[in-house]
């Protein structure tokens, strides 16, 4: 498979669960991958695995939440690579889980900060570039929370739902250049914060059980699938995992 053979894909959070199922499959079809995570080390270590298996990846250790390292990262993409085609903005954060009542404000902000400032400097680093080659694609990774309020979520529902208008936005003023913009739920999948979100014990999704959530790697197949001219019918929509008419697409 070389679907994306000569394409250059940037993913945050590339270091565990859903990052770095996608960065794999991406390389594994052929593209040159940026892999970035705030652990430098566990991003490394993903990279060398795409490499070992012989792909090619490049591990950068950033945090998207600051603008003049996400352009920098941007820059190096394009320095090493000689483009960027995909960026995947997967970084994020459940915590903090609390009540607004009792939540920490500054653990509040910096949830917002990784959640939503985050894939909007991403954007506007990479944005420039792509409409300067013709077009590109852009996931920005969603979730259910962005349309159902969650006790305890107050920060990641907000970020969420904010992702999904920055993702219709970005839709509205770059479609007719070029840009696939797609929202992404990948659903109740089992990654590390499920692991966080079970131990919190709050609202009903603490509540299910390991065994019931969906594996990575079907959200891995769903995610890679917006990156391809598959897609190109559903450009500006959230696609998401809990969709019948989307998994069938999928053959899931």
């Amino acid at each position: 498979m070389a679907e994306f053979t000569g394409k250059v894909a940037l993913v945050t959070g590339a270091s565990r669960g859903l990052g770095e199922g996608v960065a794999k499959a991406l390389a594994a079809a052929g593209a040159a991958v940026v892999l970035v995570a705030r652990d430098a080390a566990a991003v490394g270590q993903v990279a060398a695995e795409i490499t070992a298996a012989g792909g090619k990846a490049l591990a950068i250790g950033a945090d998207v939440s600051d603008y003049a390292t996400t352009e920098k990262l941007v820059a190096e993409t394009r320095a090493r690579f000689g483009g960027l085609d995909i960026l995947v903005n997967n970084a994020g954060v459940i915590e903090p889980i609390a009540e607004v009542a009792t939540s920490d404000p500054a653990a509040w902000a910096r949830n917002i900060n990784i959640n939503l400032v985050g894939p909007y400097n991403a954007v506007r680093a990479a944005l420039p570039g792509m409409l300067a080659q013709g077009g590109g694609t852009i996931v920005n990774v969603s979730s259910g929370a962005a349309y159902r309020p969650l006790e305890g979520w107050s920060a990641y529902c907000s970020g969420k739902a904010g992702l999904w208008m920055f993702s219709r936005a970005i839709d509205l003023e770059n479609r007719a250049q070029g840009i696939r913009v797609f929202g992404f739920s990948p659903g109740t999948i089992d990654t590390e914060m499920q692991v966080k979100i079970r131990a919190s014990g709050m609202n009903v999704i603490s509540k299910i059980p390991r065994g019931d959530l969906l594996p990575v790697s079907h959200a891995v197949r769903g995610l890679v699938y917006l990156c391809g001219p598959a897609a190109d019918d559903i450009i500006g929509t959230d696609a998401s995992m809990r969709d019948d008419a989307f998994r069938a697409r999928l053959g899931l």
